[in-house]
């Protein structure tokens, strides 16, 4: 259903400093880049990210309430994209670690929550057996 997300940016390749060891940690590389834009994901059409500086050339801003979730495949890449984020100029919004009470299989949502460097927010997430 989504082809990609988009946030915005005030500095681009600062931006760029930090997806692209996010991108690298999911698998992924820039797809897509231009003076004002790069997308990061693969050509097989899964969901990508990208950050653009605004076409209107007014400040890039964030959305109350908006946030991009980006899929891990277990706890430690959660805890790994965590720490990439904080590494690369990110800012904490909540440590990786269960989130609400096990649904009827058995799963917890597992998350990490961060902001990048002009404040999205993001989280890294997966649905997870109760350890």
């Amino acid at each position: 259903m989504i082809g990609y997300v988009t946030v915005g940016t005030s500095d681009l390749e600062r931006a760029a400093r930090f997806y692209d060891p996010l991108a690298a940690e999911l698998g992924v590389g820039r797809m897509m880049e231009f003076d004002s834009f790069i997308a990061w994901g693969d050509a097989d059409g899964a969901p990508g990210i990208a950050a653009t500086m605004p076409f209107d050339g007014k400040p890039a801003s964030v959305g109350n309430g908006t946030m991009v979730a980006l899929e891990a495949k277990d706890r430690a890449q959660v805890q790994r994209l965590y720490d990439i984020a904080l590494a690369n100029g990110g800012s904490d919004e909540g440590a990786p670690g269960p989130r609400g009470e096990p649904d009827d299989n058995g799963l917890v949502f597992y998350a990490a929550y961060f902001r990048d460097p002009d404040g999205n927010k993001l989280n890294a997430f997966l649905m997870d057996k109760v350890a």
